[in-house]
């Protein structure tokens, strides 16, 4: 756990999960029932890791090895957290976090095919302590999942599919499955929720999960408009 005042609840799974939409309902409900929340995300979050993410999510790291690219996201993860989410919690802060440590262990741990021992020890260095209270894994089939990233790839203003989502179906589905195995092996941080549900029973299906860690103060208060 965090072990600060705050509460620290990450989004993880696949490409076209819906992370960010689910992110910015929570974080309406969460602000409707008085609470001051900080919705971050990562690769970035901080000044500095938002200049690395550019560097990632183009490729232009993917010519020098998974292990580079390892190593950056734990460098802009160590900034993060430092930066922004550490005092945020101590600060009292609900922090909502579009991926954090989990997309390590899948990306570049399970399908980059780096040794365990390496994608913990860059994740030793670079979470410092501050672990999630609570990890959010949304579900759906790859498939679904990539034509939805293409479908907002192509949308305006975006810049069609990034680094990872350009890779091939089959790395997707092994990433899925990394994912809920990591909610098996430790069930006591993460929920899974079927991210194939419509958007308004996937927001219920958060709250319901991070309601009771919320402060006593904040429990019972609610806003439909503003899960719907």
């Amino acid at each position: 756990m965090s072990a600060a005042p705050g509460l620290f609840v990450t989004f993880e799974g696949g490409e076209g999960a819906g992370k960010s939409t689910q992110i910015r309902l929570l974080a309406d409900a969460l602000r409707a029932r008085g609470l001051t929340v900080l919705v971050t995300r990562e690769p970035g979050g901080s000044k500095g890791a938002e200049a690395v993410r550019h560097v990632l999510l183009s490729g232009a790291a993917e010519p020098f090895g998974t292990r580079m690219e390892a190593i950056l996201f734990s460098a802009a993860r160590s900034d993060h957290v430092e930066e922004v989410i550490r005092p945020a919690l101590a600060a009292g802060t609900v922090v909502l976090c579009d991926r954090f440590m989990d997309s390590s262990r899948v990306y570049q741990g399970i399908t980059g095919n780096l040794e365990p021992a390496l994608v913990a020890a860059l994740e030793r260095v670079a979470i410092n302590g501050v672990t999630p209270d609570c990890t959010i894994v949304f579900d759906l089939p790859a498939s679904v999942g990539l034509e939805r990233a293409r479908r907002r790839g192509e949308g305006p203003g975006e810049g069609g599919p990034d680094r990872f989502e350009k890779e091939e179906l089959e790395t997707h589905e092994k990433r899925r499955e990394a994912f809920l195995d990591i909610a098996e092996r430790e069930p006591l941080r993460c929920r899974v929720v079927d991210a194939l549900q419509p958007p308004e029973a996937v927001a219920a299906a958060v709250l319901a999960i991070v309601e009771p860690l919320l402060p006593i103060r904040a429990r019972g208060r609610t806003d439909p408009e503003r899960v719907s």
